[in-house]
């Protein structure tokens, strides 16, 4: 009897334990009773009724990438490219997601195909290239829109490679080298004027400060030569004073009237007019001269032979 009562007991137990659940984080359960959707576990303990229920479907309601194979699409004006696209979405009910299509990431696959096919058919390859973020806006709305049926929730789709035939590649290439030549022309054109317009600049202040200089110079020189002028003037004036001071005698004044006429005549080719008081002056300054043998620079002539008296002596006898 002991031993019946264990072994129910290790049978219930193991009954027990057969029929307990735990449903991680962020995951759902969805529970059939015999073949019919009866419930969905959220995450926590649960007891299974043996035979009767089951564990239908186990879903994540984690955000989940499907990145799928590149799909050739074909532009509006004829060109074949492949595009890679990026599906980032979650489950937000678990009972659509396991009754509302038999597989839900390949739906949702062949879905995001398509309609990339329809988008960038309508768009030609320049737009294809320059419009990626509102070909993802477009693609993530219509796709959330149509996925609601199957409980998922599409956050995002991202083109992620955009690959055009080779020929396209070489033409782009050579469009981007050729614009990068023009930038470079450009550049270097706006160097050029920028340069030259800074060495007329230069220039022209070179040109300023050397005028100034010239000028500085200029009136440098011209205030030295009167204030040459200045002490000239001012040392004769102090001489004449310093004469009339000394109050001459008419003899000193005759000398200087002398000298002063000296040094008027000295000269090539000078022609003096002499007033008649000046003539006056001159005679008496020439009778001066020859009475004191001053100024006088005429070579004295050489003196005559003196005669031989005749002999009376001899012209007898002769």
């Amino acid at each position: 009897m002991t031993y019946l009562v264990i072994g129910l007991l290790v049978v219930f137990v193991w009954l027990l334990l057969a029929c307990l659940r735990i449903v991680p984080q962020a995951n759902q359960y969805v529970i059939e009773f015999l073949g019919k959707y009866r419930t969905t576990w959220d995450a926590g303990i649960h007891f299974l009724i043996p035979v009767l229920e089951r564990v239908s479907k186990k879903i994540s309601l984690k955000e989940q990438v499907l990145d799928g194979a590149p799909q050739p699409v074909i532009t509006k004006d004829n060109v074949t490219m492949q595009i890679d696209t990026v599906v980032y979405y979650k489950v937000f009910d678990a009972k659509l997601n396991a009754y509302g299509v038999v597989n839900p990431k390949f739906a949702l696959e062949t879905l995001t195909a398509t309609t990339l096919r329809n988008i960038v058919g309508g768009l030609d390859l320049d737009a294809t290239l320059t419009s990626r973020e509102s070909i993802n806006a477009q693609m993530t709305q219509f796709l959330d829109e149509a996925t609601d049926q199957w409980g998922i929730k599409v956050t995002r789709v991202e083109l992620k490679n955009i690959i055009p035939p080779r020929e396209i590649q070489s033409a782009m290439e050579k469009q981007m080298k050729a614009e990068r030549d023009k930038r470079e022309a450009l550049l270097q054109a706006e160097a050029h004027k920028a340069a030259a317009i800074t060495r007329a600049e230069g220039d022209k202040a070179a040109m300023i400060l050397a005028a100034e200089g010239e000028r500085d110079a200029r009136i440098a020189r011209a205030e030295g030569e009167a204030k040459a002028i200045l002490l000239a003037k001012t040392a004769e004036a102090d001489g004449l004073r310093a004469l009339r001071e000394a109050d001459p005698t008419p003899a000193v004044l005759e000398l200087k009237k002398y000298e002063s006429l000296t040094v008027l005549a000295d000269g090539v080719a000078t022609k003096l007019v002499i007033p008649t008081d000046a003539v006056q002056m001159t005679t008496n300054a020439a009778l001066f001269s020859e009475v004191t043998g001053l100024g006088d620079t005429t070579k004295p002539g050489k003196k005559p032979a003196p005669e031989k008296k005749a002999d009376p002596c001899c012209e007898e006898d002769a």
